[in-house]
């Protein structure tokens, strides 16, 4: 198992940046693949970004694509979410999550195993 701890959320203005980070506890964290969702209120979870065990492969929403990035320390076991250039229509609570999906990294809910209780992010224009 793993436990994920994500921090880092508040508010900003529209045009401003956040870093989220998730603090992973108990396995190996490059046992997992890691993830990324986010939900507003009144709306479904839906998937931001993941990456790989090793990093090698990321995938993005259109909406966050060139404007969010992913990255992960294993050694640290540690995942952050970098946002820039933020619009209020970001405004949600992000979950970080974790796969044990070998290959790739998914973006469907489905595919994550492990989730944390979610860090909230609030984008005013």
């Amino acid at each position: 198992q793993v436990q994920l701890v994500e921090s880092g959320g508040g508010l900003v203005q529209a045009g401003g940046s956040l870093r989220l980070s998730c603090a992973a506890s108990g396995r190996t964290l490059s046992d997992f693949g890691m993830g990324w969702f986010r939900q507003a209120p009144g709306k479904e979870r839906e998937f931001v970004a993941a990456i790989s065990r090793s990093a090698g492969v990321t995938n993005y929403a259109d909406s966050v694509n060139g404007r969010f990035t992913i990255s992960r320390d294993n050694a640290k076991k540690m995942v952050d979410l970098q946002m820039n250039s933020l619009k209020p229509e970001d405004t949600a609570i992000y979950y970080c999550s974790a796969t044990t999906t070998i290959v790739g990294a998914p973006t469907r809910i489905r595919a994550y195993d492990y989730w944390g209780q979610g860090t909230q992010v609030t984008v005013s224009s």
